[in-house]
């Protein structure tokens, strides 16, 4: 820890801590030398007409949608007889 002292006009000593002053100085530096220079600009690839580009397609956002409305419930039976392995299968 840093601690600064300082003789006033009489003879008593003042001393004072000086790290959180410092530590603030050195973040106010921080901020102002990050605000200060700008990123470089992308460097982006000459257009080139010659270029292959895939072709646009449409596609529809609610394509695979189903729309699931309330029906009567199927006797179970029937329903595990329809999904069961067949004999000869």
């Amino acid at each position: 820890m840093l601690v600064l002292c300082a003789r006033a006009a009489g003879a008593d000593k003042r001393c004072w801590n000086a790290k959180p002053r410092f530590t603030i100085a050195a973040l106010v530096a921080l901020m102002a030398g990050g605000c200060a220079a700008l990123p470089p600009p992308p460097h982006l690839a000459a257009a080139d007409p010659s270029t292959p580009v895939p072709a646009a397609r449409y596609s529809s956002v609610t394509a695979p949608y189903t729309r699931q409305r309330p029906v009567e419930p199927l006797p179970w039976r029937e329903r595990n007889e329809r999904v069961t392995p067949q004999v000869g299968q």
